[in-house]
């Protein structure tokens, strides 16, 4: 069998973006100056549209430790941005060593002295049924602020994913009762027992790409073991976590018991991974800083680390595939979430006999593919999180493969690549 790479799929790792032919809405710092004609539905229909504002109010910018909303030790705050202008959508509190030190201590009290790990876990797992509950009922609000924080498309954070994590949460909680230990057949009158116990204070590191999930993902199953968290949120989307925070405390969850902490990687995620009070660590992220938690995590009390870090996935469509149906699931496994996955399906491998087909069809769907406004109704693709991407982009786009694009302006926030052959390639 003989296979072609179609390599119009996208360098896509947590930030990288490649895409031909499509069209790509990116931020730039100076977008603002561009509106309110740079925000332009790419179809047939062009038009000039102002950005949509978001119904939803910005409650949360600060710290959240030991049940309180604070300001950071230092005072100081950082931006998050709306991607789509680059203005900024509110100033968050920057955590950094000395917050992350106080929230570790608040957690290690919640766990050393407080109620949540001698709670009975059917107790534990009515407060989160209740959190679950709270999300449902304040969906608008926080798919709102993911998709305005995020660039998320508005259909996909109300339809998928706020459900998604509300699912999650009610998943874990009725797992929380469900946890048994072991009673072990032994030669001799011995009686051998496995207990299950929790761990302890969990440290957490969460990406920008799915923050609410991450959020899920990561708190349901610590919490509903007994653990105690502290949680540092990506810098570009702090909003979603400290707005269901509020809500996990509103369902009854004990003070100390979750701690977020946004900030930086270096600063905050830096000293929460070398921080010997924490007993576990969880990151999500690039390969790269991977290898530094690893590292800071082991220099310090060796305590155990989960990681989940970029892939580099491959999609592959035989010769008896149906083209049409496999030249969607690979759009989607490409595109979605403005290729921003660990695992989108960032190259594609197609069997010769049917390669130039797939790349027609290929073409002619992402041509297709509505980029705007990410609130606005019938938009597949909003802009990307943040102002790096559109630099590795455009260098990449710069690169000797692609002349087509030598004069593409660095500070261009849209970039049309309709007609680029010198991204087609082949091998066998």
């Amino acid at each position: 069998m003989a296979a072609r790479r179609a390599s119009f799929s996208f360098l896509s790792g947590r930030g990288l973006l490649r895409r031909t032919p499509a069209t790509s809405l990116l931020r730039s710092d100076n977008a603002r100056h561009l509106l309110p004609g740079a925000l332009r539905r790419f179809s047939t229909e062009p038009a000039d549209e102002e950005p949509i504002k978001p119904s939803v109010e910005v409650k949360y910018t600060q710290l959240l430790i030991n049940g309180n909303f604070v300001d950071a030790a230092s005072g100081k705050t950082f931006p998050t941005a709306d991607p789509r202008t680059g203005e900024v959508i509110a100033r968050v509190a920057e955590g950094d060593e000395e917050d992350i030190n106080r929230a570790i201590a608040a957690a290690r009290r919640a766990f050393d002295e407080g109620p949540w790990p001698r709670m009975t876990a059917y107790e534990r797992c009515r407060v989160l049924l209740r959190f679950a509950d709270l999300m449902e009922r304040h969906a608008d609000e926080i798919a709102a602020l993911e998709s305005w924080d995020g660039g998320k498309p508005l259909e996909q954070t109300a339809r998928a994913e706020v459900p998604m994590a509300t699912r999650c949460m009610r998943y874990y909680a009725g797992w929380a009762d469900k946890i048994h230990g072991l009673v072990v057949p032994a030669d001799g009158p011995h009686h051998v027992q496995v207990l299950q116990e929790p761990i302890g204070v969990a440290g957490q590191i969460i990406p920008w790409n799915f923050p609410l999930l991450m959020f899920a993902w990561k708190v349901g199953p610590a919490l509903a073991c007994g653990n105690t968290v502290v949680l540092k949120t990506a810098e570009q989307t702090p909003l979603s976590a400290l707005y269901v925070a509020s809500l996990l405390h509103e369902a009854g969850l004990p003070d100390g018991v979750l701690n977020v902490v946004p900030g930086f990687g270096p600063t905050a995620g830096g000293a929460l991974a070398s921080h010997m009070g924490v007993d576990k660590l969880a990151f999500t992220g690039s390969t790269g800083t991977g290898k530094i938690i690893l590292e800071l995590s082991a220099r310090s009390n060796l305590k155990p680390v989960t990681l989940e870090l970029g892939g580099k996935s491959p999609f592959i469509v035989m010769d008896d595939a149906d083209v049409e149906q496999a030249v969607e699931l690979a759009h989607q496994a490409l595109f979605f979430n403005q290729g921003q996955c660990c695992c989108a399906g960032s190259r594609t491998f197609v069997h010769e006999r049917v390669y130039d087909e797939f790349v027609e069809k290929s073409k002619a769907r992402a041509e297709r593919r509505v980029v705007g406004d990410p609130f606005k109704k019938g938009v597949e693709q909003g802009p990307q999180v943040h102002t790096p991407i559109r630099h590795l982009l455009h260098d990449q786009l710069r690169g000797p493969q692609v002349p087509h694009f030598s004069h593409i302006d660095p500070n261009a926030v849209f970039l049309l690549t309709h007609k680029c052959p010198g991204l087609i390639q082949g091998s066998r």
